[in-house]
């Protein structure tokens, strides 16, 4: 009978090994969008809740990112500078530039 205790203890970590990778799950990629001639590249896009978002100037004129219901907004950002934020609430965000309010995007959150 002892012979059974040394199976059941490996048997018994091979499932809490398979338990918590089943739970792990991969962080969502980070995602940047480029400002450039007065647009945000890519203009649409489609992410996890939870992923990490990154504007980044690369015009020679100041920009801003503007949430339309206010959950995110920039400072004025210079040439190579950049704001993030995290969207962690599954939703759609339409963002804008409030320096150039023509220049707008769209951040579409699954669960």
């Amino acid at each position: 009978m002892s012979f059974l205790f040394p199976r059941r203890a490996a048997a018994g970590v091979a499932l809490a090994l398979l338990v918590g990778l089943g739970a792990a799950q991969a962080a969502p990629q980070p995602v940047t969008i480029k400002i450039d001639n007065f647009t945000f590249n890519p203009a649409e896009i489609t992410v996890p809740a939870g992923t990490t978002v990154t504007w980044t100037n690369g015009d020679d004129i100041p920009h801003t990112v503007v949430a339309t219901d206010k959950s995110f907004r920039s400072k004025a950002l210079d040439t190579g500078d950049s704001f993030t934020t995290t969207l962690a609430k599954p939703g759609t965000f339409q963002y804008f530039c409030s320096l150039h309010p023509h220049m707008t995007g769209r951040i579409t959150v699954t669960p």
